[in-house]
């Protein structure tokens, strides 16, 4: 995963024409680009047709194909609607040929509403109160997969602070369906709303998948499973800072059919709602790893 520099520029799209964009991707060994990059950049491309006073506020995106991390990718916008409220666009990602991603996204010119109100945020430790990454890596160190000592000790561009760290290493089957962790990037980021949209959006994809496992005593990192996200709903409800510590409130309230259904909500630390999350992703058992396992 990139830090958050690389981050940032992989998130500012080469503008080639009129409604058209490229966008690369980190050169950090991955076999597929990872989907936070795809919503990112696409909700970037789709951004930079809209008058700067209107706020994405809602996207919903489908995951075609798995991207190629060592090809560009391309991103054709097509502008559906501006109305005098709210502006629709719709976003098609394009390698070789091909559409490995397709999104729709609103943004809504900003108005005092009537009403207002938001379910309130879990009761969960402050994110001072958890171990960091280099803690957890040096509490699980001995008894971690490679792959997972690698993930923990790259410099990435989302800090994590997990609230049940043994769902990741020690996970025990039952009837828990939830899991919390607080995100922030890893420095400070310029004073622009969209930005913190597109860097949250980004890191929406990250554990969300994961939720399905949980109450089955699995994690990602097992070598018997088999995963991709299918789709990506992301509503974006109150201004945040993505540089701020942000709760992401995951459930997994279906798995059925190789397809397991999350949701998230993203809190403030001082617990106002500022976004909401619905995905659903394949998880399959790899047959022949599991027919060797047995």
């Amino acid at each position: 995963m990139p830090d958050i520099e690389n981050l940032l520029s992989i998130l500012d799209l080469e503008p080639l024409e009129v409604n058209l964009f490229r966008g690369r991707s980190p050169k950090v060994g991955w076999q597929r680009v990872f989907g936070g990059q795809v919503i990112g950049q696409a909700l970037v491309a789709a951004v930079r047709t809209v008058e700067p006073e209107r706020t994405a506020h809602s996207l919903h995106g489908y995951f075609m194909r798995p991207g190629d991390p060592e090809a560009p990718i391309i991103y054709q916008v097509e502008r559906y609607r501006d109305g005098r409220s709210f502006t629709t666009r719709h976003v098609v990602a394009i390698q070789h040929g091909r559409p490995i991603f397709t999104m729709t996204c609103s943004f809504h010119r900003p108005e005092r509403g009537d009403f207002d109100h938001f379910m309130p945020m879990p009761d969960v430790p402050m994110p001072e109160d958890l171990p960091d990454e280099k803690a957890l890596l040096a509490r699980f160190h001995a008894r971690m997969p490679e792959s997972l000592r690698r993930y923990f000790s790259r410099v990435r561009p989302i800090e994590m602070r997990l609230c049940e760290p043994d769902h990741l290493l020690d996970p025990q089957p039952g009837e828990d369906y939830r899991q919390n962790v607080w995100i922030r990037s890893t420095r400070p980021l310029p004073d622009d709303p969209a930005l913190h949209q597109c860097v949250l959006a980004y890191a929406s994809d990250m554990t969300l998948l994961d939720t399905s496992l949980v109450p089955h005593g699995r994690n990602i990192f097992d070598p018997q499973l088999m995963l991709a996200s299918l789709d990506h709903a992301l509503w974006l409800h109150r201004p945040f800072r993505a540089d701020e510590w942000l709760l992401y409130a995951q459930d997994s309230p279906s798995m059925t059919g190789a397809r397991g259904f999350n949701r998230g909500e993203v809190y403030t630390r001082d617990g106002i709602l500022v976004a909401s999350v619905a995905q659903e992703g394949m998880i399959r058992i790899r047959k022949d790893r599991a027919a060797r396992r047995e």
